[in-house]
């Protein structure tokens, strides 16, 4: 069977374009992060955690974007990739309260000190 592939690239349903482009961003955002931690490009420093972000938050939306092609072209995929999508967002949900809200890390609970 032939589908036919749409022309407009916010039609996740039916054109994975998006979640490549979001993925080469985000790759792109991580070596710039590499990048700008590297003594010749000390003015680049200032931004490290915020490419680094950047580069998390790309590659989980282009996971995301591809999951809701997957969904509705491949299953077995989509079900494997559930998983990893749920612990990206914890991962991402904990770097927001933790680097971009400054809290501060909950310590070991008493009954864990020795």
């Amino acid at each position: 069977m032939s589908e036919k592939v749409s022309n407009d690239l916010f039609d996740l349903k039916n054109d994975p374009r998006l979640s490549v482009y979001l993925y080469r961003a985000g790759f792109g955002c991580w070596l710039l992060y590499i990048m700008a931690g590297a003594p010749i490009l000390a003015s680049l420093r200032f931004y490290r955690t915020d490419l680094g972000m950047l580069s998390f938050c790309m590659m989980i939306a282009g996971l995301t974007a591809s999951m809701v092609y997957d969904y509705h072209h491949n299953v077995a995929l989509f079900t494997q990739k559930k998983k990893w999508l749920a612990i990206g967002y914890g991962i991402l949900a904990a770097l927001v309260y933790f680097v971009i809200l400054g809290h501060k890390s909950p310590g070991l609970p008493n009954w864990l000190h020795f």
